[in-house]
């Protein structure tokens, strides 16, 4: 929806801090100008939402050249040898830090590069096989792969790659394919996933910028060699101003890396704080245009955030194996764990999940390779349902585990049995959900995509600040666009009994009948998110419990299509199609209990009340239920100052090689 422009970066008002005040509706309108606006290319899951089911987008499941499998398979052969050989998992849990000689052996190995095209020294691999690297090198040790990922998926090399001009992909990517290490700063101590108050002032100075500022949650920041750093330019002559990209060199004066963070898991990430001081930026690492940092940011992460999904696979791969070993051999009244129905059904979960995980991921990946369809909400719901589930994963290993999932490999090992560290996968996959961009936010931004083409079209009818005639032109086009669309809601081939029979095979499970119900299901959430919209209206954006759960059906029926996609490639490859099939089946059973779920709480939840209760917590009302306790939290504020200024104290910036 249209909003009134947001206010000069010379004449908006500023916090104590020097962050721009914004209101909601402003914070709101810089987002979405931040978000592509057109569909230039087709879309599954857009379709999806829409009502449209677009088998024929994914169906024959696309496959790799040749030569992209043998490249990538021979670069996996010595990436699965290294991890084997030099990650020491446990040493790193223990020392919270990944040896220097184990990121040497990443940079000599061409880890660096994995993304990067072979004209500047890198490997030159596809997004199939980027992703299946960071799997696998994710499963020696989460913190290694995070590394990898925030390097390439986010740091400096992806949005030169798709930005940058010939220049700087001359200068950098030579470095960033064998040598440097790179990191993305966006967020900072009180902006995370709202940028519209971000402070970090880049102010034009003849050909350079001056930063100023202070940024959180730099992952690698404590080691990068260059940076990605996104600050506010003001309005002014000759500069239009606004959020924007910069490559900054990490030993530049006046760059202070003020803190290494520490956290309940990825013990071994280099993440901390960094504060700019003065730091002179040449106007020739300005990556793409004043104002178009954001934009740079979130289509970068289109595809960037499948490498996150990509190490769920990988920890959901590593659950599969340990809870088969150990169900097996533990026996609990006379029999293996594993055959207890209580427990089957949790080994059951997680053998199907990661299989449809992996489709998701694989499917999502060989799409954005190919480069035919637009994949923003895909790999969006391939974050989201990843870190999702993969959590889960890991909660049932460690309930499976029993009392062995809650002790620590050390200990398990001190004792004299296998040390397998569930509990710090657990720990490590917490992050996930957190990690570029919440499932809250996550929730947000797709059902913002989800609902763009109803917005296009009767945006006008609900925005306060749209004139009558606005509203009445745009009444007329609603009209026309809903009297073509709602009649398609009412019935299609997911009524037809014969369906998708290619997908009923003789001798396999019956996939049919799943894409059956994932059509239907899909004019169904199409009808409901109409019918929400009719209903709400302009205070549809309010109903974040309504959307969040608009977004988990799709993100399921996604799922479930892209499960059986891919028992269908495996059967006709001769490549264990019998039991693809047999695990996208189970798969999708589970997934409709859960959909049917969701859509009962569409309608019956307790949103409504809950708000109140919120209200009162916020009042003070129930601060009698607080009484009884200690809290052991330490003094000092919800959020450090970060007033910009010199820096008072020790860099522990430290670089490697």
């Amino acid at each position: 929806m249209s909003a009134p422009s947001a206010p000069s970066e010379a004449s908006a008002p500023k916090d104590p801090q020097g962050r721009p005040t914004v209101s909601e509706r402003e914070a709101r309108q810089v987002a979405e100008d931040a978000r592509e606006q057109g569909w230039r290319k087709p879309s599954f899951a857009k379709e999806m939402f829409l009502g449209r089911f677009r088998l024929d987008l994914i169906h024959p499941h696309p496959v790799p050249a040749s030569e992209d499998v043998r490249r990538g398979e021979a670069f996996l052969a010595k990436l699965r040898e290294f991890c084997d050989r030099e990650i020491d998992a446990a040493l790193i849990e223990r020392e919270a830090r990944i040896p220097d000689e184990v990121i040497a052996g990443l940079k000599e190995l061409g880890a660096l590069g994995m993304k990067i095209d072979v004209k500047y020294g890198g490997l030159g691999l596809t997004q199939v096989y980027y992703n299946k690297a960071l799997s696998l090198v994710g499963s020696a040790n989460p913190a290694v792969g995070a590394l990898l990922s925030a390097h390439q998926s986010i740091g400096v090399p992806q949005p030169l790659k798709m930005f940058g001009t010939q220049e700087q992909k001359d200068t950098f990517l030579p470095r960033l394919a064998r040598t440097d290490i790179s990191a993305f700063l966006l967020t900072e101590p009180d902006v995370g996933s709202d940028p519209a108050r971000l402070a970090t002032a880049a102010v034009p100075d003849g050909d350079e910028y001056v930063l100023d500022g202070v940024k959180l949650w730099t992952t690698n920041g404590v080691v990068a060699d260059l940076l990605v750093v996104m600050a506010r330019v003001p309005r002014s002559e000759g500069h239009k101003g606004g959020i924007t990209a910069f490559v900054v060199e990490a030993g530049s004066p006046g760059i202070t890396v003020e803190h290494r963070n520490a956290f309940m898991g990825l013990r071994g990430l280099e993440n901390g704080v960094t504060r700019f001081h003065q730091v002179r930026v040449p106007a020739a690492n300005r990556i793409g245009e004043e104002g178009a940092g954001l934009r740079i940011a979130l289509t970068t992460l289109n595809t960037g955030r499948l490498s996150l999904p990509a190490m769920c696979v990988g920890a959901g791969k590593w659950c599969l194996k340990v809870a088969r070993e150990w169900s097996g051999a533990r026996e609990q009244w006379g029999r293996p764990v594993a055959r207890h129905e209580a427990v089957g059904e949790k080994i059951s979960f997680i053998a199907a999940t990661t299989f449809a995980l992996e489709a998701v991921v694989d499917l999502s990946s060989q799409m954005a390779d190919e480069d035919r369809n637009d994949i923003r909400i895909e790999a969006a719901l391939a974050k989201l349902y990843g870190s999702e589930m993969g959590w889960r994963m890991a909660d049932e290993l460690v309930q499976i585990r029993g009392g062995r999932g809650f002790e620590t490999a050390e200990s398990l090992a001190a004792r004299g049995e296998r040390a397998v560290p569930a509990e710090q996968m657990l720990r490590d996959m917490r992050i996930n959900r957190i990690f570029e961009g919440s499932t809250e936010i996550m929730h947000l931004l797709i059902a913002r995509e989800a609902v763009d083409a109803h917005l296009a079209v009767a945006g006008d009818i609900i925005d306060p600040d749209k004139s009558l005639s606005d509203k009445a032109k745009a009444g007329a086009q609603a009209g026309r666009f809903y009297a073509r669309w709602l009649p398609k809601l009412v019935a299609g081939t997911g009524q037809l009994p014969g369906s998708y029979a290619e997908f009923h095979p003789s001798g396999h499970a019956d996939l049919s009948v799943h894409l059956r119900y994932v059509e239907r299901t899909s004019r169904k959430l199409a009808r409901s998110t109409f019918y929400a919209m009719s209903r709400w209206q302009g205070r549809m954006e309010t109903k974040q419990g309504f959307l969040g759960r608009i977004v988990d059906i799709g993100a399921e029926i996604f799922a479930m299509s892209a499960a059986c996609v891919r028992a269908e490639m495996l059967r006709t490859g001769g490549d264990h199609g019998r039991e693809a099939y047999q695990l996208a089946d189970v798969f999708c059973r589970q997934a409709r209990i859960r959909v049917e779920e969701l859509f009962t709480r569409l309608w019956s939840n307790t949103d409504a009340i809950d708000r109140k209760v919120v209200d009162g917590v916020l009042s003070g009302t129930y601060t009698w239920l607080e009484e009884g306790i200690v809290d052991p939290s330490g003094d000092g504020p919800w959020i450090a100052d970060a007033t910009p200024g010199p820096s008072g104290r020790e860099n522990v910036h430290r670089r490697i090689g």
